[in-house]
C-alpha cells in the first residue's frame, strides 16, 4: 500500500467518517491519497492494547471494494491469481494476490463468494484491494477479464474493521447472527438499519470483523459500535503495530512487484489445485517462476527479526552479517507494544533464514544484534469455530 502524500491537504480524499474522526479528536495524516486517522487522543499504545484486550474500531474505507458479476467471474479471476477461486464455497473468503510475469506481487486482496441470496447486492465475487493500488487493480481487472465478467467498483460503500477478543460480543448486540460466522467466512447482515456485508477476518491477528456498509449509513453504524462498552476507536498507527506483531505483510513495504509469494512466505495461499500437477495448475502471470521456486526454493526469504536490545529498528535499516556482509534491509519495524521488544521483517538470503540466526541492524553507525524469529510474534487468535 502506497503512503505517498499529495501536495496539499486539500488534494486529499476523505472517507465517509471524516467528520466523526475530527469530532473524536483524531490526528489526521495523508495515506494513499486520503486523510486518515493515525491515532486518537488515547494514543497508539492504548489503542493497540484496546485491540488486544477488548475491541477496537478502525476506518478502512480507503480500501477498494468491488463486485465481479457473471457466471465466469471465478474462472476469469484465476487467470490473474495463483489461488483457487473456482472452488471457493458460498459464504467463504480467501486471501489472494495479483502476480506479474516475473512472479512478483502487484497487490494482495481478499475474495469472498456471497451466498446465492446476496448475489444481487454483492456480486458473484466480492473483492477488497489495497487503497494505494485500487485504481491500478481495477484497470488490471478490466483489461484482462473485463470481457468475461463485469468489474463494478463500489465507491459508495465504507469499510469498518472491528477487531479484538470482545469484537464478537459487541457486534452481536447489533445482530446476533454474526456470532455464527467463523474465521474467513462472511455474509449479509443488517446492522444499525444498514445492509452490510460482514466477514470474520482482519489485519490484527485478533478475532474480528470487516464490515462493508453503505457510505450514507457508515457514521450511524460507527456511532452504534462505539457506544458498545467494549469498543474504542483506533487509528492506522495501531493497525500497523498490530499487523506487524501478527507477522502480516503491508503491500508496498513487505511485498511488492519485485517479491514473489515464495520469497514472501505466502505459499500457504497457493492451493494444490493451482500448483504444478494440479487440475488447474498455472495459467496466471509468472506461474513458471513461482512453480520453479515452489519446487526448488527461493534465493531469499521474508523472515521475522527480534531485537536483542531496546532500540526499535525501522524500515530501510540495513541488515548485515557478523563480518559486515550486507544481507538485506528491514521492510517493517517497530517496538512491539504487546511483545515489548523490537520486532521487524526483512528479506535475507536463504543461508541466513533459520530461526535463531543472529544478524545485525546498522543504526546510526552502531550494530544492533537481532535474531531471526518465527512469526507471528504475537499468536493469532482467530475464531475458527
Amino acid at each position: 500500500m502506497s503512503s505517498a502524500a499529495p501536495a496539499s491537504a486539500s488534494d486529499l480524499q476523505q472517507t465517509p467518517l471524516h467528520a466523526l474522526h475530527l469530532e473524536l479528536g483524531a490526528r489526521m495524516v495523508p495515506f494513499a491519497g486520503y486523510a486518515m486517522p493515525v491515532q486518537y487522543p488515547a494514543g497508539l499504545m492504548a489503542e493497540h492494547k484496546q485491540c488486544r484486550e477488548a475491541a477496537a474500531l478502525f476506518d478502512v474505507s480507503h480500501m477498494g471494494q468491488l463486485r465481479l458479476i457473471g457466471p465466469d467471474a471465478a474462472a476469469a479471476l484465476e487467470t490473474l491469481v495463483p489461488v483457487d477461486v473456482v472452488d471457493l464455497a458460498p459464504g467463504k473468503q480467501r486471501y489472494a494476490f495479483f502476480t506479474n510475469d516475473q512472479g512478483g506481487l502487484l497487490d494482495d486482496l481478499m475474495i469472498s463468494r456471497p451466498a446465492a441470496a446476496d448475489l444481487a447486492d454483492f456480486g458473484d465475487l466480492f473483492v477488497v484491494v489495497n487503497a494505494g493500488c485500487k485504481d491500478a487493480d481495477i484497470a488490471h481487472l478490466r483489461q484482462h477479464i473485463g470481457r468475461r465478467c463485469e468489474v463494478v467498483p463500489l465507491p459508495d460503500r465504507a469499510l469498518l474493521a472491528l477487531q479484538g477478543p470482545l469484537a464478537a460480543q459487541a457486534l452481536a448486540r447489533l445482530n446476533p447472527g454474526v456470532a455464527a460466522l467463523t474465521f474467513m467466512t462472511g455474509g449479509a447482515f443488517t446492522l444499525a438499519g444498514a445492509r452490510c456485508f460482514v466477514t470474520r477476518s482482519g489485519y490484527t491477528g485478533e478475532d474480528g470483523f470487516e464490515i462493508s456498509v453503505p457510505a450514507a449509513q457508515a457514521v450511524a453504524l460507527a456511532r452504534e459500535l462505539l457506544a458498545q462498552p467494549e469498543v474504542k476507536p483506533a487509528g492506522l498507527g495501531a493497525r500497523d503495530t498490530l499487523r506487524l506483531e501478527g507477522g502480516m505483510c503491508l503491500y508496498g513495504h513487505d511485498i511488492d512487484a519485485t517479491t514473489t509469494p515464495v520469497e514472501a512466505g505466502l505459499t500457504w495461499a497457493i492451493q494444490k489445485v493451482r500448483r504444478a500437477g494440479g487440475a488447474r495448475a498455472g495459467g496466471y502471470p509468472g506461474a513458471s517462476v513461482i512453480d520453479a521456486q515452489l519446487a526448488g526454493g527461493a534465493p531469499r526469504k521474508r523472515v521475522g527479526l527480534v531485537g536483542l536490545e531496546r532500540a526499535p529498528v525501522r524500515e530501510g535499516t540495513p541488515i548485515v552479517a557478523a563480518d559486515g556482509t550486507a544481507l538485506g534491509a528491514v521492510t517493517s519495524g517497530t517496538l512491539g507494544p504487546t511483545v515489548n521488544q523490537p520486532v521487524a521483517m526483512a528479506y535475507l538470503p536463504s543461508t541466513h533464514t533459520a530461526t535463531g540466526t543472529e544478524v545485525y541492524a546498522e543504526v546510526r553507525g552502531k550494530r544492533l544484534p537481532m535474531r531471526v524469529a518465527a512469526m507471528p510474534f504475537t499468536p493469532h487468535r482467530y475464531h475458527r469455530g
